[in-house]
């Protein structure tokens, strides 16, 4: 036995709520289930200012069952295997569900276990990550509490979500440290397995730029691969073409940004690409086999950057895109890449960056949003907490 969904939605996060919301507003659409385990929705941005000090976690937590829309069915359970051929899902509890349209934006996994000594370390001894509800205090606990020493923040060599927030966090601990009067007693240094500090020239101009006047040292195309508790180093492998030898630097602090990677239920499934990526059009979000599959999100193959701010604007593709599906009209609606970075750079200053494919400068605002402004940090800090919660996981933005 089975139920059926005419829209079946896995994953209850940022892409499947608003997905979900913007159908519950058309009245013609049909009924919708959604597949989501957690009984928690989390804001992720502001974890960046909960790991500096500015915010509680708890603000950034409210329940799953206030944003699922009336006419969606929660299905309180998680994906075990897909069957695209026959148009079902089944479940963890053994449930198998068919669709006639599927969504899948079940989000990325932390990989906390590909760099050695990692899993074991995280929250203790210095270690610390704002990527997970779990662990962002510490990023505070220890920050707060460095007197003197050396602060590392890290970026892996896979995507991840937020790409500009692992500098973040770096860019509030050095201001931290400069008005506690101890920045010449803390080296602080960004080993980052990119290239250069940003990977959009317009923006990144601006950061070389903070990178050469607030002392903070770099170490680009380094990966970390493993944390060494007892002696506090770091470890990182070059990635660069000419391989140099391992990089092993002693911390005080070490900011870690896990690795991450598709969820496991999606890389061994028939929906992945050769890099276990729902393998989807970059314009539609429509499926490249399966076209009554559709993918948004941070699991999505889509190749732009992972954000929520992305997600806002892929979201109504692919709402518009399914709906033309299932009434046989052509898929006209086009996601053109969009994402936007509000790079924290200190306390009270902020650049927005916001950009499309191929790095082309998106910006909303009729000034260079490549500079500092106090304005972007209230945007930050509450304008845009807001039009999440009331905004896109409404439907209405």
């Amino acid at each position: 036995m089975s139920d059926h969904y005419p829209i079946l939605i896995v994953g209850g996060g940022t892409a499947g709520i608003t997905v979900a919301a913007r159908l519950n507003l058309i009245e013609e659409a049909p009924e919708v289930g959604l597949i989501e385990p957690s009984d928690k929705h989390y804001y992720q941005p502001i974890w960046t200012l909960v790991g500096g000090g500015v915010v509680k976690r708890e603000v950034s937590v409210r329940p799953e069952a206030d944003y699922i829309p009336e006419r969606t069915t929660w299905i309180r359970d998680a994906v075990a295997d897909f069957d695209p051929e026959h148009n079902a899902v089944t479940t963890e509890s053994g449930k198998r569900l068919t669709y006639d349209v599927l969504v899948v934006a079940p989000g990325i996994k932390l990989d906390w276990d590909k760099v050695k000594g990692l899993r074991e370390t995280i929250g203790k001894d210095g270690v610390c990550s704002n990527y997970s509800f779990d662990t962002v205090n510490s990023t505070w606990k220890f920050l707060d509490g460095l007197s003197e020493g050396h602060a590392i923040f890290t970026f892996p060599s896979t995507p991840i979500k937020c790409g500009g927030a692992p500098q973040k966090i770096m860019w509030l601990a050095e201001d931290l440290f400069r008005r506690k009067g101890i920045r010449d007693k803390v080296r602080v240094t960004f080993a980052s397995s990119t290239a250069a500090i940003f990977g959009v020239p317009h923006y990144a101009k601006t950061l070389a730029k903070l990178v050469e006047q607030r002392d903070v040292h770099t170490h680009f195309e380094r990966n970390l691969i493993e944390v060494r508790p007892s002696s506090r180093e770091a470890v990182f492998e070059s990635i660069k073409e000419q391989k140099e030898e391992e990089l092993v630097l002693k911390y005080d602090v070490l900011h870690v940004t896990p690795p991450q990677c598709a969820p496991d239920f999606i890389r061994r499934s028939p929906l992945a690409d050769a890099d276990g990526w729902v393998d989807v059009d970059m314009y539609t979000t429509q499926h490249n086999t399966y076209p009554n599959v559709f993918s948004l999100g941070d699991a999505s193959s889509l190749p732009n950057a992972k954000t929520g701010a992305a997600v806002r604007k892929q979201a109504p593709v692919t709402v518009a895109n399914l709906m033309a599906y299932l009434n046989g009209d052509e898929l006209k609606a086009r996601y053109n890449g969009y994402a936007s970075c509000p790079l924290v750079t200190g306390y009270g200053r902020l650049i927005l960056a916001e950009f499309g494919y191929d790095g082309k400068v998106m910006e909303t605002f009729p000034f260079d949003q490549s500079q500092e402004r106090y304005s972007m940090w209230v945007l930050k800090l509450y304008g845009l907490p807001s039009m999440y919660w009331n905004g896109m996981l409404r439907g209405r933005m």
